[in-house]
């Protein structure tokens, strides 16, 4: 009798946690579902909007099929007389020098500052990083000025040299090679590899998930960057995206929200490729790399 009453016991215990779970599981994907719409609306909307015209743009109510479709606003800014493509041409250069430089930098520097052993390390590693606390914006004026004396001002390499430097990606990439095992740099040492070959063929390759994540991050950071074209650039023909969405405004200030929102769908296609590419690649190198 006992017996039966514990196994009956330890079955309706067993039926409560498989409810819970499943009311928790219910629960979470109603959540995650909720908040898939709450980020996807607002892009649909500037999608559809992109192909009406403008005295449909705000009718309610939102009418997400346009009818007519409204091609034209991709035409005005691809083809008309404000053209986007110096503006497209200006951001590719700046952020794709600026991410392999990034790239580059940081992931020396990290590996120097986790795997090389030299004399105050750890406190030149302890300042770079209290550098982070200084807000950006009190470093564009500081920045205007020397660009200024340099003559690099209204010019992209005043875009293009601040995010080749940055303290997030040195203290992201120090972080993967301290994680990594240093066996294998021991190994490769006893092998008669120099310091290079151990940091490129051994380490960095442990490391391109953090750099595929780096990658992503200062690309999008770089190419949604308003803050710095609009101290730096004057001349309209070094203007990038964000700052060239602006020109699409009128004299009065106002701005035909069709071609606005062609515009900015168009300022997305590479963010979206850029990200679609490296999470791949983010996916691909973590499932084979030796980081666990």
């Amino acid at each position: 009798m006992t017996t039966s009453t514990t196994t009956s016991t330890r079955a309706l215990h067993s039926a409560v946690v498989r409810r819970r779970r499943a009311t928790r599981t219910v629960g979470n994907t109603v959540l995650g579902w909720g908040l898939a719409v709450l980020f996807v609306v607002p892009f649909l909307w500037m999608l559809s909007s992109s192909l009406k015209r403008n005295i449909d743009v705000f009718t309610l109510p939102i009418r997400w099929i346009p009818d007519p479709v409204h091609w034209a606003n991709y035409a005005d800014v691809w083809i008309g007389e404000k053209s986007m493509i110096t503006y497209y041409g200006n951001s590719l250069i700046v952020t794709l020098t600026g991410v392999v430089g990034d790239l580059t930098t940081s992931a020396m520097a990290g590996y120097a500052f986790a795997r090389l052993r030299f004399r105050g390390r750890d406190k030149i590693f302890l300042l770079y990083l209290a550098t982070a606390i200084i807000p950006s914006q009190l470093l564009l004026v500081p920045r205007f000025m020397f660009f200024q004396q340099l003559g690099l001002y209204d010019t992209l390499w005043a875009l293009i040299l601040p995010g080749m430097f940055t303290v997030y990606g040195t203290f992201l990439l120090r972080q993967a090679f301290v994680t990594a095992p240093e066996a294998l740099g021991e190994a490769a040492r006893i092998d008669g590899a120099n310091e290079w070959q151990v940091f490129w063929r051994v380490y960095l390759p442990l490391v391109r998930p953090m750099l595929a994540a780096l990658a992503i991050i200062s690309f999008v950071s770089s190419w949604n960057d308003y803050e710095t074209p609009l101290v730096m650039l004057t001349n309209p023909e070094n203007f990038t995206i964000p700052l060239g969405l602006t020109t699409f405004a009128d004299a009065e200030g106002g701005i035909s929200a069709g071609i606005a929102m062609a515009a900015a769908v168009s300022a997305l296609i590479p963010v979206a490729t850029a990200f679609v590419i490296f999470q791949r690649q983010f996916m691909e190198a973590l499932a084979h790399s030796g980081i666990k």
